[in-house]
Order: structure tokens, then C-alpha cells, then sequence
């Protein structure tokens, strides 16, 4: 498939949640099964009621199976949510957020709204930190500067979306600093 050349510098939001559908979640299993062998490794075995740590993909196959509750991370909730959408608007610097908070979230609210406690409010307070924090990166590519870039706790699709503008930033710098 023939993709613009600014979309040829990045990965599209359908590879970085694959990327992220690594990330170990918790689930409650409905089913008994034994530990499993895969190429990114073992896991299990899965015994009802007790709590098990399996990658994100193996979740969403056995919830879209009816075959486990998905526990909801900790960070995927109103209270904390609420605090880190203050914090953005409130603080100049970006609040801490796990590294791939945005894929992860959505292939959790897409696959298992009902294991995530007011996922309505949880979707809506995504959807307002994500625009929050865009804006501070608009913000922030606004006032580049060719010799450094600070950029802490940068979301890796938020790295994603700013890299073809920052990217060709940078050589239009690199070509001004060149002709002084």
C-alpha cells in the first residue's frame, strides 16, 4: 500500500497497539487451563477465581470468548484520570502516564468496556487528557530549538504523531544552521 511520505516516518495507531497488546494485563479467569508455551513466553497455568498476569492479546482472545474478566489497571480509573487531567492543566510539564496509556485503554474499553468501572467517564476523560496533552506538544514544537528537546513523559503515540513534524523540523533547522 502506497502511504504519504509523512506517514512512511511513523507506525499507524493499528501497529502500536499491536506493539502495546504485549504489555502484561491482569485477568480473572472463567476457565482452568494449563500454563501455556508461546514465543514471547509461558503462561498460566489459569485456575479459577485466582488472578493471573497474561499479555494484553491473550486477554482480549479469551474475553471476546467469554472466558475472563479483564481487571482494570489501576491508572484506568475516574479518580486518577481526574488527577492527571488536573495536573495538564495545571502544570506546564506533561503529568506521568504509562508509556503506551493510549493503546492500551482503547483495546481495553474496546474489548471490555464492561470490566472497566464508568467506562463512559473513563472515555470521556481519555479523550480530554489526550487533547490536553496535545496541545502542549503543539505548543512545544512551536518553540523548538535545533540544539535540544526535552520532551519527559511523552506518550509513545504522542512520540508517534509529533516525529514527521519533528523530523522535518529538524532538517530545516540543520539546513539554516549550515548556511550561517
Amino acid at each position: 500500500m502506497a502511504l504519504p511520505q509523512s506517514l512512511r516516518l511513523s507506525l499507524s495507531p493499528p501497529e502500536l497497539e499491536l506493539i502495546a497488546s504485549e504489555h502484561l494485563v491482569e485477568i480473572v479467569p472463567l476457565i482452568a487451563m494449563e500454563k501455556t508455551a508461546f514465543i514471547s513466553g509461558a503462561y498460566g497455568p489459569l485456575r479459577p477465581p485466582n488472578k493471573c498476569r497474561i499479555p494484553l492479546w491473550m486477554a482480549t482472545n479469551l474475553k471476546l470468548k467469554k472466558k475472563c474478566h479483564i481487571v482494570s489497571p489501576d491508572w484506568l480509573s475516574v479518580e486518577f484520570l481526574q488527577e492527571r487531567l488536573s495536573e495538564e492543566t495545571t502544570q506546564q510539564g506533561f503529568s506521568h502516564l504509562p508509556f503506551r496509556f493510549a493503546e492500551i485503554s482503547k483495546i481495553i474499553l474496546d474489548v471490555a468496556s464492561d470490566d472497566v468501572e464508568n467506562a463512559e467517564k473513563v472515555r470521556s476523560l481519555l479523550k480530554d487528557l489526550r487533547e490536553a496533552r496535545q496541545a502542549k506538544s503543539r505548543d512545544g514544537l512551536s518553540q523548538l530549538d535545533h540544539s535540544e528537546l526535552s520532551l519527559p513523559n511523552l506518550c509513545s503515540m504522542e512520540i508517534n504523531e509529533i516525529r514527521p513534524y519533528f523530523v522535518q523540523a529538524m532538517n530545516v533547522f540543520t539546513q539554516l544552521a549550515r548556511q550561517r
